[in-house]
């Protein structure tokens, strides 16, 4: 039968990648459009249109990280 040996090994935060993020136009452009739909249909009907808002809903959430802000305009 074979031994399994382990090392442990301390993370060393300096060695991880770590890359500045941009925001890219089409992506900030995408997240708005989808809220302004979501405004749209609110402001039109919300009662008869709330399968769609909550469709646009899920995925607006699970489509975009949580902490994504909005650019200052």
């Amino acid at each position: 039968m074979a031994k399994v040996f382990t090392i442990p090994v301390t993370p060393n935060p300096s060695r991880r990648n770590q890359r500045d993020r941009t925001s890219d136009p089409r992506y900030v452009e995408g997240q708005r459009l989808i809220v302004e739909a979501m405004k749209y249909l609110a402001q039109s009907n919300k009662d008869a249109n709330r399968e769609a808002i909550d469709f646009l809903f899920e995925h607006f959430q699970t489509n975009f990280r949580i902490s994504d802000t909005p650019l200052n305009s």
